[in-house]
């Protein structure tokens, strides 16, 4: 889709940042000597493993809900999740006094559906294979009368997650390349317009799972292309097609795309677990995966990651990083 004027700008982020200045942890920005070795730059990690409900999730849920109106708010809201969005929305309508029901995969990580009900929502389950979450999320809000939030296709979500690069871009300083998972496309579309804006000589890449190359495919395509649902440890990625907002500003901004494998998503897991003293969930481990291996080819000096999520219960972790240390 192509608009004249684009769903989300700087002026929406730093609005955004300014909501949130006090209610979301400004997480820290971590180097590691080792990292800046094997990948041949220095990199800076913006760990939003660190942020409240574990994932820069919150940032955009809180900033759509709460300029939902009062009587809005009396009624409550819905979203669709597979995991940190969930726990964003139920946590930002608990904040705001508000209550919240979410569409959860019935296959959703055990740990991120207790921290959901934790926040105090409701949760309705589907089966991701075969159901429409989209189709199910808006008929239980047209039903209810819930203000639906959902997890990227939103110009506030997208502002929201935007403030993550732009609180990087503001403690780091000019960076050559800023990477970022991409799932639905929310982070992405926000950090790079956050990033574009002030450096428009920025290299923005976006990571995704070798088996969920749903947003490369439409930026090599042109236009949005749909894949089957797919299966990968990286659940926030496992999505069969960019949203229609989120990709009419990636396809402008988003220089490129590189894929990893499960494995080598393991391997970063494990690689920030031993050497940077940080739990990383997979998705969030997708742009470390690609430094690591080298994917990207050479790189400018400076380099910012934003690891996007550290929700992944003990058990998961060591199922998935166990055995010999690469």
């Amino acid at each position: 889709m192509t608009t004249t004027t684009p769903p989300v700008t700087l002026d929406d982020v730093r609005d955004a940042a300014a909501r949130l200045k006090g209610v979301a942890h400004r997480t820290p920005v971590l180097r590691s000597r080792t990292l800046d070795a094997l990948a041949g730059a220095e990199v800076l990690l913006k760990c939003e493993n660190f942020q409240r409900a574990g994932a820069f999730k919150f940032r955009g849920a809180y900033n759509a809900v709460s300029r939902l109106a009062p009587e809005q708010l009396s009624r409550g809201v819905a979203a669709y999740s597979s995991g940190n969005h969930a726990q964003a929305v139920a946590l930002a309508s608990r904040e705001l006094g508000t209550t919240a029901v979410i569409v959860m995969p019935e296959d959703a990580p055990p740990s991120k559906r207790a921290a959901t009900a934790g926040y105090g929502a409701e949760i309705v389950t589907y089966d991701r294979y075969t159901e429409d979450r989209v189709a199910i999320g808006e008929a239980l809000a047209a039903e209810r009368g819930l203000a639906l939030i959902p997890p990227y296709e939103h110009p506030h979500v997208m502002a929201g997650q935007g403030t993550a690069a732009l609180e990087l871009l503001e403690e780091a300083g000019e960076l050559g390349a800023l990477l970022t998972p991409v799932g639905g496309g929310g982070l992405m579309a926000g950090s790079a317009t956050a990033a574009k804006a002030l450096n428009p000589g920025i290299r923005t890449v976006g990571v995704e799972p070798e088996a969920g190359d749903d947003t490369k495919r439409s930026l090599d395509a042109g236009r949005r292309v749909s894949i089957p649902v797919p299966r990968t440890i990286a659940d926030g990625q496992a999505l069969h097609t960019p949203g229609e907002l989120t990709f009419s500003v990636n396809r402008r901004l988003l220089d490129e795309v590189v894929l990893v494998t499960d494995d080598e998503i393991r391997d970063a897991m494990r690689f920030a677990f031993e050497r940077l003293k940080i739990v990383v969930e997979p998705s969030g481990a997708t742009p470390l995966a690609a430094l690591l291996t080298g994917r990207l080819g050479p790189l400018p000096p400076r380099v910012g990651v934003v690891v996007s999520g550290g929700n992944i219960d003990a058990g998961r972790f060591a199922e998935l990083c166990g055995g010999v240390t690469p």
